[in-house]
């Protein structure tokens, strides 16, 4: 009985294993009596769809600098538009953009709304030759075709609403995006480690090598590592590996003179005021420290007296606010994990008419209207102490 079960289960194998055998000659034998050209052109065919499939994948799989080039490829011109009051980070990045449409035949001119007035602002743009342009309104962007760097809605000029970008690099939390191309990494520290990334995806090369092409000069590799050291706080806020990546990249490049002359520049009488300021002005619970520095003309002072507060011994998390032309600013620091500062402050001013606050972890800031702040619209109004309230219990979680 078992040898019976045995060869019948021989031949049920034995049977399988012939039809795909058959099945085989089978498909070799109808090939054969193909005509000659048939077989070619069929052969051709599969060739091409091979060909296709695997180009279609290199085409997904394009590095983000890469497809951004493309897409500038496409232009004439375009306008490489930067945030109200730009700082290192948004100019290195608007340089970084410029060199890579320039490559490629595209002319570029940098744009921004606001001023320059932080005296390191000055520095970086004095230092490195910066050609920029400043606009008040959308009728003077230079072209139709607008990349944001360092931000990712337009704003700060009549008609901003209007803009709609083709592309954004930005590392800010936001809903912008471009029309043919979006790159926003918030987990990174600076605009400038992903710019720096294009330029290492593109095969840049540097003024001492004898190739033509995209070229990694001494004042941009400059320009980018400043840029990331400036927000990050020299590589000790809120930066990721990406960011040291990207320095060690540059590093060879970078000229020690310019970069020297841009991070040591001279500060203002009024700068140093609004400093003291906070020092003495300052008012703290527990872990926190708030100062009101007061009516003041350089707003550019403000987060610079909020890294002054950062150094007091105790004190994880500030907030400093002041007063210019009828709009209070604020400006956030935390060194604090149970702070975000950037939410810290939204929930702050949520209540406040035509106020907006936000940012990352580590820092952030915001803009409320002195009359909405007073009353005017929907709410009944919050008085500074009263605001100051809100700040701390913001701060502990408490709103």
């Amino acid at each position: 009985m078992d040898v019976q079960y045995a060869s019948t289960e021989m031949g049920v194998v034995e049977a399988a294993t012939e039809r795909p055998v058959a099945a085989i000659e089978s498909a070799v034998d109808s090939l054969g009596a193909l005509d000659p050209l048939v077989l070619s052109l069929l052969i051709l065919a599969i060739a091409g769809l091979g060909l296709g499939g695997w180009w279609l994948v290199r085409w997904f799989r394009r590095p983000p600098g890469v497809r951004l080039q493309r897409v500038l490829t496409d232009y004439d011109d375009v306008t490489v538009l930067m945030h109200p009051n730009p700082d290192p980070d948004a100019m290195a990045c608007a340089m970084g953009i410029a060199a890579i449409a320039n490559d490629v035949g595209t002319e570029t001119t940098l744009q921004y709304p606001g001023e320059i007035r932080h005296q390191e602002n000055r520095a970086f743009r004095t230092v490195l030759g910066l050609d920029v342009d400043q606009i008040a309104s959308s009728s003077e962007l230079e072209s139709d075709a607008v990349v944001l760097v360092d931000h990712n809605t337009a704003r700060g000029f009549t008609g901003a609403q209007t803009v709609e970008p083709v592309a954004v690099v930005d590392h800010h939390p936001g809903n912008g995006t471009g029309t043919k191309f979006t790159d926003v990494r918030t987990e990174y520290g600076a605009a400038s480690t992903t710019v720096v990334e294009y330029l290492e995806e593109l095969g840049a090369v540097t003024e001492t090598d004898d190739e033509n092409g995209l070229t990694l000069t001494a004042e941009l590799a400059t320009g980018l590592l400043y840029g990331i050291q400036s927000d990050t706080n020299h590589l000790t806020n809120g930066c990721s590996g990406a960011e040291f990546d990207a320095c060690a990249y540059l590093f060879s490049e970078i000229d020690e003179d310019l970069l020297e002359r841009i991070a040591n520049p001279q500060v203002s009488d009024d700068v140093l005021q609004i400093k003291a300021t906070a020092i003495t002005e300052k008012r703290i619970e527990g872990p926190f420290a708030i100062c009101d520095v007061g009516t003041i003309s350089n707003t550019d002072a403000i987060p610079q007296a909020a890294d002054e507060l950062m150094h007091l011994e105790g004190v994880t998390a500030v907030v400093v606010y002041g007063e210019s032309d009828g709009t209070i600013h604020l400006s956030g620091r935390s060194r604090d994990d149970r702070v975000h500062m950037g939410e810290t402050l939204r929930h702050a001013v949520n209540d406040i008419p035509m106020a907006n606050a936000g940012g990352h972890a580590r820092m952030g800031g915001g803009q409320i209207s002195v009359d909405h702040m007073r009353g005017l619209g929907p709410s009944d109004g919050v008085d500074k102490a009263e605001f100051e309230e809100r700040l701390f219990a913001a701060l502990s979680g408490e709103r």
